[in-house]
């Protein structure tokens, strides 16, 4: 059979993102958990079921389960009254649906921009993965259990009074039922209730396909694109039940993990986690958001769909199943697995399910067709936060649109080794286990894929492409670990005062972000007084800022710099400043990595890198950020790969340039440049004598050369001592093998030379008291021996071209700055190699010349020491921009502490672009009535609110009387023989007392359970036997019946005059609004009722049923009912009621009519209001007339 596909089926744009995952409340705080690794499961919270109920380490422990760990939802605000949600409902709607409106506007907000309230939704829908299965189903379900807990309580003996006690407690522990329990419970209303509350007009429904229901939603969602019946729909996942019935139902089949933890494609892999969440995203036809300016995050190329046939289990997981679901998606996207560089995979980390789906991927994932493995990082979220579920495919989704936007290869945790039964070296995966930049060449735009696997053989792939263009680009969401904070103001008390102010507001709440953006935007760096700190959370901002203003406030004149990065200036002299340049050995494996993730300009410099063949098997980036080794081996072959000149050269160069575009982003200039042996390279380039691309090859072609040299014999080692000491030494030596290569700081010198020759001059040195150490280099650079390197060079060089210096470029060589024309520069440089680099000539030259700031710009923070340790007598700046072993956010925001201190100009707002502008939370309109849900339901009475400890403890087993007469079977006998023939007479005072539901004891049918000694029936009208009660216990009996009558007598009667009450003065209001209407009262009729007959016969104890009253007259249309209603008014009486009060009632057919009363000052909003507040919950204080409740 062929397969056909429709003739067009349009690109889809993800227009809008939405999420709400454990240990967060939106997006950016989920896609900051996802990049930093956070591992997100937790024990179970209280809210849900208590460990100590079912928990059991036991696997085979009937009703029991072996997990308590999870991933769990955090309170979150739901604002009933802008919701128009009664809060009288709230604990009858399952909380999926109320966490589903926050989510759903928050997407739909999230599209639409500022044009959400004018937003045409009559053509939008709602299409959302739920399964059937709710919280709430299974609450409302468990109260209607009453009769089987009647009837274990009546097997065990249980007196009737307190079996219906211990029921009715039971009971109170489940959500009555209501008129909203019904819709509050289903899971399509969870689309439903979005559809209703944001006025969409298009398809509202929900799909179920267990744990691949997201993505069943998002391929019917498609579907409605596709065939133009919507034109934007809002589909994802929601799941919140991780209640102990879900627990139960993974730890049965089973597929939880025993040690607790979730760890997909790992070694250690023993089984899922439960967690719970949603997602949702917003879709248009990618032609319709171009046209209409929407901002795209993702396209959607392709969504694939199969189901496994015919299996041996009906959950059991068939890679050629879903490989068909792979197949498919890659048809529909037009392009093929091999330029997927990323896989979200279903991934529960149950070591036959990981196995089976890599066996899928490898189907479709074959190596063998492009020659090449391991070209796609492989990963899942939910080592982070478990199986969602019907959301999982929601977490996945969002992961992956995340990552092709912000162009990052997001970690997968806990995995340490890989699962031993997948070939992870030989296929086209790798695992990824820590944040890596998303580094591509221009040929096509990055590509991601996911997969979601549902019990039942459903299976979906989802393909993924980045939007490439800058033009109606989504803002990145702001994920970074740290925020510089710089400040300026007139004078320091002025400063210190600023600095209080924003602490106390850091103080009120999660305002780091937006004090970092507004700080950004108003930083003066011409201002007398400048401060800069670096603080990872507005805790830790509020503590420092209030530290640094009592600093200050002490000598505000006097500057000062802290450990923690914290700087503080006044006036001081303009900066001059010069970009220092490193060479090799400064390089290290992630260099870079960071800043390459957050900034898009730091990363485009890599991005440019890999467009240039440097080598035919490799690219630069590959070689720096290379994927993830599971041995010490395979580390350290990447780390000798990187220590190769080819490499180490170009990958310096390509490090200094990132910094370089986030410098020039920042509008940081300087006057001169320089670098340090290879550094010099690049300090051309910031000269502006080669291009970016020059550089890389120059770079490449330099190290190439240096490669080649090393295959001579040769030595280097750093001497500490003065450069007259080491001179000296070697003069002493005479010997031309052995020469000064590198004069670093006055008491670093670098000697290089033939083996023999860098041994004697350790020795001699030595013996003179000075250190050495050996250099772990190939040979001797920097030397005559290299010497042959210099020629082929300079004949690399002449084909190049060199530009105009736009810098002074100094000369490590010379010391001096480089000549202005082409042809002496290019021999300089081609020389430089088997020079020696005069350092401390260079740096102190410079300093000579006016230069004070120092900027290293490159890996490692080498030349700073170098430069700090030449000028220690001289006042100067020294700044890195990178230390190697610490965060490369908070190192880069040090350097630039630092020069906000040395009054550098900066744009700091640069630090802010591609992101949005934070929202400040104080211009947020706060909730009118806020009640915190979770995805637990609310207003559960069990678990206790104080867990466990909370519960009242077990109670001692009761201490049995001695009935040697009376054996439990002989008991129940004679009770059943022990009542009189005659049936017991009770008054209606007394019938009022009997549970009128209550229905004749009887003795239920024998279960495995059932105590054999309980009688089928207790006939109280059965003829006495021979067998006799001890005296009196009849009379006891008889007793405890009439005391128990009496009180349900003094309570029905209670509740009948409560009742009469409330009728009387319901009569009043109907009355007093009829006055204020204009009718007299005797224009509104009262209803007729006949009289309420009960019949005070005797009625025996064994049938315990009251005479049912008659129909009660229906009140007519327009008629406002009177308190005669019911038959209850004042001269009209319960006839019961009568009886007891020991008065008769006289049964009258209509009522009297009122005498019309004077118009009283009733305020009818008020009253109104007042009573909407009364059924629906909301305080009346916060009701207005116009609102949609």
């Amino acid at each position: 059979m062929t397969e056909k596909l429709p003739k067009h089926r349009p690109q889809i744009a993800v227009v809008g993102v939405s999420a709400l995952f454990p240990g967060s409340q939106n997006s950016s705080g989920f896609w900051n958990d996802i990049l930093a690794g956070r591992d997100l499961i937790t024990e179970v919270p209280d809210t849900h079921w208590l460990p100590e109920d079912y928990y059991d380490a036991d696997p085979t422990a009937p009703d029991k389960t072996y997990a308590r760990r999870g991933g769990f939802l955090s309170d979150i605000n739901f604002d009933a009254l802008s919701w128009g949600v009664p809060p009288s409902i709230i604990e009858a709607t399952d909380t999926s649906q109320l966490l589903a409106l926050i989510v759903a506007e928050s997407v739909l907000r999230d599209a639409a921009g500022k044009q959400f309230e004018s937003m045409d939704r009559s053509r939008m829908s709602v299409i959302l993965g739920v399964t059937s299965a709710q919280e709430l189903l299974g609450t409302m379900v468990s109260r209607l259990q009453r009769p089987i807990w009647q009837k274990s309580l009546r097997e065990a003996g249980i007196n009737e009074e307190k079996v219906q006690e211990i029921c009715q407690r039971i009971a109170d522990h489940y959500v009555p039922w209501q008129e909203s329990s019904f819709p509050g419970l289903l899971g399509n209303v969870v689309a439903g209730r979005i559809a209703n509350r944001l006025d969409l007009g298009g398809t509202n429904c929900v799909t179920d396909a267990a744990c691949a229901s997201t993505f069943s939603a998002l391929s019917m969602a498609v579907r409605e694109l596709y065939l133009g019946d919507s034109d934007l729909v809002i589909t994802g996942g929601v799941d919140t039940l991780n209640d102990i019935f879900m627990f139960m139902c993974f730890s049965k089949t089973p597929a939880l993990s025993a040690s607790g933890d979730c760890r997909p494609f790992s070694d250690q892999a023993d089984g899922t986690m439960l967690g719970e969440g949603l997602g949702m995203v917003a879709l248009k036809r990618l032609e319709d958001a171009k046209r209409d300016g929407d901002r795209i995050y993702a396209v959607l190329t392709g969504v694939g769909s199969s189901s496994d046939g015919r299996s041996k289990s009906v959950y059991a997981p068939v890679p050629a199943g879903q490989a068909k679901a792979l197949a498919r998606a890659y048809k529909l996207a037009g392009y093929g697995p091999e330029t997927v560089e990323l896989i979200e995979a279903h991934g529960t980390g149950t070591r036959a399910g990981d196995a089976a789906e890599f066996a899928g991927l490898s189907l479709v994932f074959d190596p063998t067709t492009v020659n090449r493995t391991q070209w796609c990082a492989l990963g899942s979220v939910k080592s982070q936060i478990g199986h969602t579920k019907a959301a999982a495919g929601a977490a996945g989704l969002f992961k992956a649109v995340m990552a092709l936007h912000h162009k990052v290869l997001p970690p997968t945790i806990k995995v340490d080794r890989p699962n031993p039964n997948i070939d992870l070296q030989n296929s086209a995966f790798h695992i990824n286990t820590q944040a890596r930049p998303w580094i591509r060449p221009s040929d096509h735009p990055r590509r991601a894929s996911v997969s979601s696997f549902g019990f039942g053989g459903s299976n979906f792939h989802v393909a993924l492409e980045e939007w490439p263009h800058t033009k109606q680009q989504a803002p990145r969401l702001r994920a970074l670990p740290s925020e510089l904070i710089a400040l300026s103001a007139d004078s320091g008390e002025m400063l210190a005062q600023e600095a209080r102010q924003l602490a106390q507001r850091a103080a009120s709440g999660d305002l780091l972000q937006r004090i970092a953006w507004e700080s950004a935007h108003s930083y003066q760096a011409s201002a007398p007084a400048r401060l800069a700190l670096i603080a990872h959370t507005s805790e830790e901002l509020n503590k420092r800022l209030n530290g640094l203003a009592d600093a200050i406030d002490k000598q505000p004149e006097q500057g000062f710099e802290r450990p923690d990065g914290s700087t503080y200036a006044v006036a001081g002299e303009p900066a001059q400043v010069a970009f220092m340049f490193p060479g090799q050995g400064s390089q290290y494996l992630h260099m870079g990595s960071a800043l390459a993730i957050h900034f898009d300009a730091a990363r485009s410099a890599w991005d440019k890198a890999a467009d240039l063949s440097l080598d035919a098997n490799q690219r630069l980036d590959q070689v720096v950020f290379p994927i993830d080794r599971f041995d010490d081996e395979a580390k350290a072959v990447d780390e000798e790969r990187l220590r190769a000149t080819q490499w180490a050269q170009p990958a310096i160069g390509a490090s200094s340039l990132a910094l370089l575009n986030l410098l020039a982003e920042l509008g940081v200039a300087a006057t001169a440049v320089a670098g340090h042996s290879f550094g010099e390279v690049t300090a051309l380039h910031a000269a502006g004598v080669l291009s970016e691309a020059d550089l890389l090859k120059v770079a490449r072609k330099r190290g190439e050369l240096m490669a080649q040299a090393s295959e001579l014999p040769g030595a280097m080692s750093a001497i500490s001592c003065s450069i007259e000491a080491v001179q000296k030494a070697l003069d002493e030596l005479d010997r031309n093998d052995v020469v000064v290569a590198n004069h670093n700081a006055p008491n670093q010198v670098v000697i290089s030379g033939s083996q023999e020759g860098v041994e004697l001059a350790e020795q001699m040195l030595s013996s003179a008291g000075h250190r050495s150490r050996r250099l772990p280099v190939s040979t001797a650079f920097h030397s005559p021996i290299v010497a042959a390197s210099s020629e082929p060079f300079a004949g690399f060089l002449k084909a190049l071209p060199f530009q105009q210096a736009q810098l002074p470029c100094w000369s490590g060589e010379s010391a001096a700055i480089y000549e202005a024309e082409a042809a002496p520069s290019k021999a300089r440089l081609a020389r430089q190699i088997s020079r020696p680099v005069r350092f401390v000539d260079l740096v102190q030259g410079m300093a000579d010349s006016g230069i004070n700031t120092f900027i290293e710009v490159g890996p490692g923070a080498v030349l700073t020491g170098l430069i700090s340790n030449c000028l220690k007598e001289q006042p100067h700046r020294a700044i890195a921009l990178d230390r190697r072993g610490r965060d490369g956010i908070e190192s880069f925001f040090r350097g630039l502490a630092q020069l906000v201190a040395a009054g550098t100009p900066l744009q700091l707002p640069a630090l802010w672009t591609g992101y949005s502008e934070p929202v400040d939370p104080s211009t947020k309109s706060q909730p009118k009535l806020a009640i915190a849900i979770s995805g637990s339901n609310y207003g559960k009475l069990y678990p206790p609110a104080g867990g466990a400890a909370e519960l009242p403890p077990p109670n001692q087993a009761e201490q049995q009387q001695r009935r040697t007469d009376f054996p439990a079977d002989k008991q129940a006998k004679d009770l059943a023989t022990a009542a009189p023939s005659s049936p017991l007479v009770t008054t209606g005072t007394q019938l009022a007392s009997l549970p009128q539901s209550s229905p004749p004891p009887t003795r239920p049918k024998a279960g495995p359970h059932s105590p054999t000694s309980v009688p089928t029936e207790i006939p109280m009208t059965a003829p006495s036997n021979s067998t006799q009660l001890p005296a009196g216990w009849l009379e006891a009996w008889q007793e405890a019946q009439r005391q128990n009558a009496a009180s349900h007598a003094a309570f029905q009667t209670a509740m009948a005059e409560s009742h009469s009450a409330y009728l009387r003065s319901m009569e009043t209001s109907i009355a007093t609004l009829a006055g204020l209407s204009g009718l007299s009262p005797s224009a509104v009729p009262a209803p007729t009722t006949k009289q309420n007959v009960l019949s005070t016969a005797q009625i025996a104890i064994s049938t315990p049923a009251m005479d049912k009253a008659d129909e009660l007259p229906a009140t007519a249309m327009g008629t406002a009912p009177s308190s005669d209603y019911l038959g209850l008014s004042p001269s009209n009486p319960a006839p019961h009621l009568a009886s007891a009060a020991g008065t008769a009632a006289a049964a009258t057919t209509s009522a009297p009519q009122p005498p019309a009363p004077a118009a009283p000052a009733v305020d009818l909003q008020a009253l109104m209001l007042a009573v909407v507040a009364d059924k629906t919950g909301y305080p009346a204080e916060m009701l207005e007339l116009d609102m949609d409740l």
